[in-house]
């Protein structure tokens, strides 16, 4: 699975520090963690079960920054299923 660009532009946002964020997107189940500064980190996307596990794909993302904190590097890595 690739992430798009629609997707791309949900996961480029902030969001609440250190949290499990969860929303649909199209006909997808998905669930973020974030970093301490509101990144999302971590993604699974697929269908989520009864008792709200997502069964499907599972993404991390590489963010690499320098001394200043500015972003060099940004970059989802697919982990496999889960």
């Amino acid at each position: 699975m690739k992430i798009g660009e629609s997707l791309m532009k949900q996961l480029n946002k902030k969001y609440a520090p250190s949290q499990l964020i969860t929303f649909k997107f199209s006909r997808y189940d998905v669930a973020l963690k974030t970093d301490e500064d509101g990144n999302p980190i971590v993604m699974y996307i697929g269908k989520a079960n009864d008792r709200g596990l997502i069964r499907g794909d599972q993404f991390t993302r590489r963010l690499l920054r320098d001394a200043t904190g500015a972003i060099i590097k940004d970059h989802w890595d697919h982990k496999g299923k889960v």
